[in-house]
């Protein structure tokens, strides 16, 4: 099981978007844990949004199909859509 899935911070007000072979759980550790990407600018990232896949492929491709919108409003209508 593979997962694309968007993280939000509300103390940058960004989201981050990726895709994960792991569980969304030890996933968000990771992101919660000191490293040195994007995502250790903030403790506060939660999960908002992810679908699942059934091979690596297809949630990388949803990844990228998602950056390349450049786009925080479609981002959170997708967000919300789903909530």
């Amino acid at each position: 099981m593979f997962y694309f899935y968007i993280l939000f911070s509300k103390f940058l007000d960004k989201y981050y978007i990726g895709h994960t072979s792991e569980t969304l759980e030890e996933r968000l550790r990771k992101h919660l844990s000191k490293h040195s990407g994007f995502t250790s600018k903030a403790k506060d990232w939660e999960v908002v949004y992810f679908e699942i896949f059934d091979d690596k492929s297809t949630a990388y491709k949803r990844e990228l199909e998602v950056k390349k919108w450049k786009s925080k409003i479609k981002i959170q209508k997708l967000v919300s859509a789903a909530g």
